[in-house]
């Protein structure tokens, strides 16, 4: 009943808006008039951030029912992207569109909807996203397997994509700077699970398979254009380019996945010199490849070498200054440091130290239920490894879910394994603890310092890290 009233509800929200700005036949005859508007369901704050290629172009403050609506005077047509902290979501105009969204912060990108002139080229991109959110779930185990079973999956995954595309675009009367933008995400999500999947083979077995896979393995490279300006701040396009470089050098070099090595670093930065032509895509790119290097080797005078290098190549001022405060954040995370504290809240909801949960050796570890696989895997390994480390301590930390969300899902799933915790700040996480992803693990010695910061539970070698 309650989400039959939850539809209604939105229902008659959308005719109301889309009767007063779309009605799909009016204002066609200005020249690039936009709409946008929208309501948030429990909202993170009172703002609705609009961006072009990763500049402000306005914001949008919502109103007492959480709501928004703006008239452009002139929008050009194209990609855009909007967001609501921590998330953010992309959009596409066409000319004289006028869209709405409806979407609970809660649940971002599973609740998304739009309405309105230009609606079903927009929902469809936002089923592509879900489609390929489900995929990489699905990829998990799939990753593990010899080359020819995860060549099947990922082939047949993507006929399906494309079947897709095919039977919307018959219907949907969309033009072709979309249908451009289209068929890009779909080459691009395929081509980057290509790419990484010799890397996380090898990262998940201990098996190096990148100088045996097929002549035609990397056929799809061909139909990539890594000059392409108008994608160059679509995450589709600098997720392929990283993974991409990233398993060019490793190959070439014939390295293991512990190579992250300096000299490997500045090989990328010398192809990416060599293979981008275009000022822009360059400096997203190769600052890209930086963050990803900070990531990997915290040694000081190696760092020094490789941003002599980089700073030549970077031309963005703002990029730099980003990616030296990130220097310094990793810089206070070195072996040995004591672990800065974050705001965490336990299943009481109350706030906790962690300082003073550590008393004996600590891996920390992140979970968000929007990654189902990664939650679920992690805390099975975590299982494993209690079994045979029983002087261990874990804690779990939740880092984009609320509280209601995280202790049902901490109920549902039956997670009893670690200490479950809550990141009250994504982005305080992003700054202390240089978190972006759910992937990284920490480890802790028993007196609060840090043994290693930058390690992953699903490495091949991870326990090795544990003697």
């Amino acid at each position: 009943m309650q989400k039959n009233y939850i539809f209604i509800k939105y229902f008659f929200f959308l005719l109301l808006a889309t009767s007063l700005v779309s009605c799909k036949d009016g204002f066609m005859g200005e020249n690039h008039v936009a709409y946008f508007g929208g309501e948030i369901e429990n909202p993170k704050n009172n703002f609705v951030v609009f961006m072009k290629n990763d500049k402000v172009v306005d914001t949008f403050y919502l109103d007492e029912n959480n709501r928004f609506f703006h008239k452009f005077d002139s929008l050009t047509p194209g990609l855009y992207s909007f967001k609501h902290d921590p998330e953010y979501q992309y959009v596409f105009f066409d000319k004289n569109d006028s869209l709405m969204i409806r979407l609970n912060s809660n649940d971002f990108d599973n609740s998304l909807m739009f309405c309105g002139r230009g609606d079903e080229k927009n929902n469809f991109m936002m089923e592509l996203y879900l489609k390929d959110m489900k995929l990489k779930n699905d990829l998990f185990d799939v990753y593990e397997q010899p080359e020819k079973v995860f060549s099947k999956y990922i082939d047949s995954s993507n006929q399906n994509i494309k079947n897709l595309y095919n039977k919307r675009k018959a219907f949907i009367n969309w033009s072709e700077e979309f249908d451009e933008v289209a068929k890009t995400n779909i080459l691009l999500n395929y081509a980057y699970k290509k790419e990484v999947f010799p890397i996380v083979h090898e990262f998940k077995t201990g098996e190096n398979i990148k100088t045996d896979l097929p002549k035609s393995y990397y056929n799809y490279r061909k139909k990539i254009d890594v000059n392409q300006a108008n994608l160059l701040y679509y995450s589709p396009f600098i997720n392929y380019m990283t993974s991409m470089l990233n398993n060019i050098v490793l190959t070439k070099s014939k390295g293991n996945l512990d190579d992250m090595s300096l000299e490997n670093n500045i090989k990328k930065l010398e192809i990416i010199d060599t293979l981008i032509k275009n000022k822009h895509v360059k400096n997203l790119v190769v600052n890209n490849i930086a963050n990803m290097y900070l990531l990997s080797d915290q040694c000081s005078i190696n760092n020094g070498k490789f941003f002599t290098l980089y700073s030549k190549m970077v031309s963005n001022e703002n990029m730099k200054a980003k990616v030296m405060k990130t220097a310094n954040n990793i810089q206070k995370l070195r072996n040995n440091n004591v672990l800065p504290e974050i705001n965490v809240l336990d299943t009481n909801n109350k706030k906790v130290q962690i300082s003073k949960l550590i008393t004996k050796k600590t891996i920390i570890y992140f979970w968000t239920k929007q990654s189902d696989s990664h939650s679920f895997y992690s805390h099975k390994k975590v299982d494993e490894l209690k079994a045979k480390y029983p002087d261990i301590q874990f804690i779990a930390i939740n880092i984009n879910n609320t509280q209601e969300d995280w202790l049902k899902e901490i109920k549902t799933k039956k997670y009893s394994n670690s200490i479950e915790l809550r990141a009250l700040d994504f982005e305080e996480l992003q700054n202390k603890w240089v978190i972006n992803k759910v992937y990284r693990t920490l480890i802790i010695n028993k007196n609060g310092t840090i043994n290693n910061a930058f390690v992953s539970l699903f490495d091949a070698n991870f326990e090795s890290y544990l003697q």
